[in-house]
């Protein structure tokens, strides 16, 4: 009886379906297309009749081709702190811009994913114009400008910041009363609709602030008459919103709600093969589908 030898890949007819047969080799795994939303942190609001920070930059991105053994980088962004814009979002090769922060007594609405809302009118007759949106000069824009602060001074009645822009809308400017923030976009991504990357409130000098843009942007603060002031309400965690603007002459902006990173793909495919301590994440459920919800921190998950 003629013995029966090891096969040899010389005598296959195709050495890549050989190949591809291989248990665990990454060079002959098939790609497959994931989803990626990436939103940026919010911008804190402004101090003193201060704008609405602006929304963290939103980009939703569909048909990303991935292989087994591909290593990328996810990061979230921070919101911004006291007078500061937020930090910016990455995931692999696509960055989201952090949102400006709203402009104050000391300076205007920053530019930003979504920009910043400017400050209303002071004593020494300045004003705020808003920040510019889609900072990344991204197509589809990741966001939008914030409005501009009331610019004419009648007592106290103009002294209105202007809302930050926000995922899905700018702002509008302040002229007889604080403007609200810009509305953020909804995306079901992981598995049920929601809206994120709205622009904060405007603050304002007498009046209560305006609400912040639906999506988890921050309100302004109360307004207070004859010194002393109420401080903007923070941006909602997790969301890209941007923080209220303050009032009076004390009030201090809000701080901006952090962004979020989420990685969704048909179940299929294998589960992400590691993710760091350095991210905290959650898998919520979608039906026929992996969802990886990255809500802080940084580092590199291999596929």
């Amino acid at each position: 009886m003629t013995p029966v030898y090891k096969l040899s890949t010389s005598s296959m007819a195709s050495r890549t379906t050989y190949g591809s047969m291989l248990a665990g080799n990454p060079a002959y795994s098939p790609s497959f297309s994931a989803d990626f939303l990436v939103v940026a942190g919010g911008g804190a609001g402004g101090a003193q009749y201060g704008g609405g920070g602006g929304a963290g930059g939103y980009r939703e991105l569909t048909s990303i081709s991935l292989t087994k053994g591909d290593v990328i980088t996810v990061t979230v962004g921070a919101g911004g702190a006291t007078a500061t814009s937020g930090s910016n979002s990455v995931c692999g090769s696509y960055t989201s811009t952090g949102g400006g922060r709203g402009g104050s007594n000391a300076f205007y609405g920053a530019s930003g994913g979504s920009g910043g809302g400017g400050h209303g009118y002071k004593d020494n007759g300045s004003y705020g114009p808003g920040g510019a949106g889609n900072a990344g000069s991204y197509s589809p824009v990741e966001g939008y400008l914030g409005g501009n602060g009331g610019t004419a001074q009648s007592g106290a009645s103009n002294r209105h910041g202007a809302g930050g822009g926000g995922a899905n809308a700018a702002s509008t400017n302040a002229s007889t009363a604080p403007t609200v923030g810009g509305a953020g976009k909804s995306s079901s991504i992981d598995g049920s609709a929601t809206t994120r990357g709205g622009g904060g409130g405007g603050g304002s000098y007498c009046t209560a602030g305006a609400a912040g843009g639906s999506g988890g942007g921050g309100n302004g603060g109360n307004g207070v008459c004859n010194g002393g002031g109420g401080n903007g309400f923070a941006g909602t965690a997790n969301t890209g919103g941007g923080g209220g603007g303050g009032t009076g002459d004390q009030g201090v902006g809000g701080t901006g709600g952090s962004g979020i990173v989420i990685i969704a793909y048909p179940d299929t495919s294998p589960a992400l093969a590691s993710i760091p301590g350095t991210l905290t994440y959650d898998q919520p459920s979608r039906s026929g589908y992996r969802v990886y919800r990255f809500t802080a921190g940084t580092g590199s998950v291999t596929i």
